[in-house]
């Protein structure tokens, strides 16, 4: 099949188009080289053996020129992570949705009718807990007096104790925590219109942690991964907030890509939402241990706080991707993590 990949030089949209092309499928790149991402005006050296166009999403000229001949387009392109605070809010806005609305009118214009798109686990805001004498319950906002004084776990409402974190299906109530989550629960929102207006077909791809070659490094808004990695080439200890106990899955970029291709492949009907995760939850201060072990740096700092935003636990339940796509994830957190330490990186023109 013939694959547009927006944000196609991108982290995550670079490795699609290599699981895609070893497929024996034809992509085409389209990318903006957002500085938040790219340190540059030139592609990095990863595509530059594809049909790729340097072109915005939220151009309807430009979209217009390379959907043409597409079955399938992969939807990366995306201003991704925690960000600096709510001015980002028209960054995210303008490019994660604008860009999104534009990218279907013109696929509908063009008459592609299947699209894979990369949403994440930012939508399910805290998760899902349980509490040990009321059941499942969902946690309030977080008490940053609490968070202050080193009191981390979300409590029951009703009875005060410590809420235990369990897995996040994919029909979990939405709860956007974030400038960055709000973007993409609209985002699917917006998929999922357009697929019921015209017949088309969505996976909405939950990327849970995403690490691996060719992230970009040295900006706020890059992954903890990039974070703790930069840390210690600078001989500095990574610091950690919170006390590191916070849950998360970290899943390989080459699995996402892989996730991906299995989605281009396998049409669906409406909107179809899955949880792209490794199904091995780590804690953040696992990942900094595991980081420091194999660089041979400074123990992690811990320190305490948390980010306006962060949610303490998300931990993904891998079971519909398994049984709707094949999909199931091939590279450990040991294997992946040791292979990160010396990974090529990217740099960003963002902010540093």
């Amino acid at each position: 099949m013939r694959v547009l990949i927006t944000g196609g030089a991108g982290f995550v949209g670079s490795h699609v188009a290599d699981v895609l092309t070893e497929r024996g499928h034809e992509v085409r790149l389209l990318d903006a080289l957002v500085d938040t991402a790219h340190g540059g005006d030139e592609p990095p050296v990863w595509v530059r053996g594809y049909d790729t166009v340097l072109g915005d999403v939220r151009s309807a000229e430009v979209l217009d020129s390379v959907l043409s001949d597409v079955d399938v387009v992969c939807h990366q392109a995306a201003v991704v992570g925690h960000g600096l605070d709510p001015s980002d809010a028209p960054r995210y806005t303008g490019h994660n949705d604008h860009g999104t609305a534009v990218l279907l009118a013109a696929m509908y214009r063009a008459g592609v009718r299947r699209l894979v798109l990369a949403s994440s686990m930012v939508v399910y805001g805290e998760g899902r807990y349980t509490c040990p004498e009321h059941g499942p319950t969902p946690p309030g906002p977080r008490d940053a007096a609490a968070v202050a004084a080193g009191r981390f776990e979300p409590p029951c409402p009703r009875c005060g104790a410590d809420l235990a974190p369990v897995l996040v299906p994919e029909d979990s109530v939405l709860d956007p925590r974030s400038v960055y989550a709000a973007s993409k629960v609209a985002q699917e929102h917006l998929a999922s219109a357009w697929a019921r207006q015209t017949g088309g077909d969505v996976w909405a791809l939950r990327y849970h942690n995403v690490y691996g070659p060719r992230m970009p490094r040295d900006t706020p808004y890059a992954g903890v991964a990039s974070l703790f990695r930069s840390w210690l080439e600078r001989g500095e200890a990574p610091v950690v907030l919170e006390d590191g106990a916070q849950r998360r899955d970290f899943v390989h970029v080459r699995d996402v890509a892989l996730a991906n291709a299995l989605a281009v492949e396998r049409p669906t009907a409406g909107l179809t939402p899955v949880n792209v995760c490794s199904g091995e939850p780590h804690t953040v201060g696992e990942l900094a241990a595991e980081l420091t072990r194999v660089m041979g740096g400074p123990a992690p700092r811990i320190a305490g706080g948390a980010r306006p935003g962060d949610v303490r636990h998300v931990v993904a339940d891998p079971v519909r991707a398994k049984e709707l796509l094949g999909f199931a994830a091939a590279v450990s957190f040991s294997s992946g993590v040791a292979a990160f330490a010396t990974d090529p990186l990217r740099s960003s023109a963002g902010l540093g």
